[in-house]
């Protein structure tokens, strides 16, 4: 069918035959009937016939005429038929017109049909085909998720088993009524661990500031999951602390093994650690009184540990990070992660795992894995320069005259000009005196051999003037590790004959740097190839 102009206006004119029907002769010869094209909205031309019978007799009567090739239907007229060309027809946009039914061959009927079945079909295939993609997806989907909460799950149930296992372990210890805190106490005493309640952070982990719901505060070591402290080193630290009562040691509070984590509750030292102001030049607060006070303070608490406390206990790990101060400055010394128990026969231990930091090990410790009361010393008296020189021992570089500060303040010893190396924030001569002697305790604690050096009780006696007459210090022991973790040793008389001897040594050294970084090493050190 088509649309057309002439000169009375548009027209439609079928372009299919159609077929015959009269007294229902296509019927009977096979042909399918005509059928009806529906348009809406048209303006009718006024050249129909019209009939007055039903709407339903409309199309029966144009099929029963040949001529008929459409129809329309009035309420007040019945059917409206055509029997040649439309004139005057007008579709019009929207809302008014009859609907006009235009006689068309089946074929044309069929064709849309069928068009219509394929797309149809297509539909169904495709609506059918997403739906079994997004069946496999989802099988696809839920057994990754049913894996990964497999995994999530073994992970917690070893997680609880171990936790479990801890707490059945520290009940089993009896600690004198020590706490086991719940995490989430923890996670609102700390506010989830937020940054704003960040204390510092060490080689194991980060201390946080908290506030319990009775308005203790408190000071909360959550060990890190990457470090190296494990459960030994965790264990260990309860173990020895809680057994522990000194006013120049930290006071442990409590600890949590709940959701894989290990936290240990200590008193909050409101004045942090004796790093914070010791290195920073911009601090004036500590003056020598203060230093003077710390020292004598660390020592008693060193002396505790050796001697008076029910254990024999060697912290190995003296550095000023582990020194705390409270309110009045009083240092307490913390963090008993690698201390070992002596028995009371015990005079040193020999171990193929040597555990400390940078500048604060004794050369016999971190070279042949010995360690005694005379390791801790040595720390002792690094730390004692430190506090006098307010430098670090490993500040010093390659383009400086010495190694490190052992070699710096052993120079100025041996060239009677010590008093360069003391900080210029206590370099007052109204306690001149006092500093040097100071340095001359520090310089006894740090000789290179063990039974050269003070034990703590003479150290605190030194300190108390109880011994007037110093003996003059030997050469002082400069082994190192470098940034790199290769060693950096000078020969003294000690490692001259463990040359001569040709001894071996295996030694595994974990170290925790500058930057808080733990690191391992396995030194094999052959002194036959010096």
């Amino acid at each position: 069918m088509l649309f057309s102009r002439g000169s009375a206006g548009p027209r439609i004119k079928a372009f299919t035959p159609l077929a015959v029907n009269n007294n229902n002769t296509s019927s009977r010869n096979g042909t399918k009937e005509d059928g009806f094209l529906k348009i809406e909205m048209i303006k009718i031309s006024g050249y129909a016939q019209p009939l007055l019978v039903p709407e339903t007799e409309c199309p029966k009567q144009c099929l029963m005429n040949c001529s008929c090739i459409a129809y329309a239907h009035n309420s007040d007229l019945g059917c409206m038929f055509w029997n040649s060309t439309l004139f005057d027809i007008q579709k019009f946009p929207s809302g008014s017109g009859s609907d006009l039914f235009f006689r068309v061959a089946n074929s044309e009927l069929d064709h849309k049909k069928d068009l219509k079945k394929i797309v149809i079909a297509l539909v169904v295939i495709g609506v059918t085909l997403l739906s079994i993609c997004m069946y496999f997806s989802w099988k696809r989907v839920v057994k990754k998720r049913g894996e990964n909460r497999a995994i999530v799950l073994g992970r917690a149930e070893a997680s609880e088993s171990l936790d479990s296992s801890l707490q059945d372990t520290l009940s089993r210890l009896n600690l004198e009524e020590l706490p086991l805190f719940k995490f989430d106490v923890l996670v609102d005493a700390t506010d989830r661990f937020s940054n704003a309640n960040k204390l510092g952070k060490g080689g194991f982990g980060i201390v946080y500031k908290g506030e319990l719901a009775n308005g203790r505060e408190i000071a909360v070591k959550r060990l890190s999951k990457e470090s190296g402290q494990g459960i030994d080193e965790f264990m260990n630290e309860v173990v020895l602390i809680s057994k522990l009562q000194h006013r120049n040691l930290v006071r442990l509070l409590g600890c949590c093994v709940e959701n894989n984590e290990k936290m240990l509750i200590y008193e909050y030292m409101p004045n942090k650690s004796l790093d914070f102001f010791l290195f920073d030049k911009s601090q004036e607060i500590l003056d020598w009184r203060k230093r003077l006070n710390i020292i004598e303070g660390i020592c008693r608490g060193l002396l505790y540990l050796h001697r008076d406390s029910r254990l024999k206990i060697i912290h190995r790990d003296l550095k000023p990070s582990n020194i705390l101060l409270d309110n009045d400055w009083n240092p307490k010394i913390s963090d008993f992660g690698m201390a070992r128990i002596f028995g009371s026969n015990q005079d040193h231990i020999s171990t193929v795992r040597v555990v400390g930091t940078y500048g604060y090990m004794a050369p016999e410790y971190a070279i042949e894995g010995k360690f005694s009361e005379k390791s801790d010393v040595f720390s002792f008296g690094v730390l004692m320069l430190e506090i006098v020189c307010g430098r670090r021992n490993t500040s010093f570089y390659n383009h400086e005259t010495s190694a490190n500060l052992l070699g710096h303040v052993w120079k100025l010893w041996s060239e009677d000009d010590v008093g360069e190396s003391i900080d210029v924030r206590i370099s007052s001569r109204s306690y001149r005196t006092e500093v040097v002697r100071c340095i001359q305790i520090g310089l006894l604690c740090v000789q290179e051999l063990p039974k050269d050096r003070p034990s703590v009780s003479s150290v605190l006696s030194m300190l108390k003037s109880e011994i007037a007459e110093l003996p003059e210090p030997k050469q002082v022991a400069f082994f190192a590790l470098n940034s790199n973790g290769s060693s950096n040793t000078r020969a003294t008389s000690s490692q001259q004959s463990q040359r001569s001897s040709g001894s071996v040594n295996n030694v595994t050294i974990s170290v925790v740097d500058e930057d808080c970084e733990y690191r391992e090493w396995n030194i094999h050190r052959d002194f036959s190839a010096y």
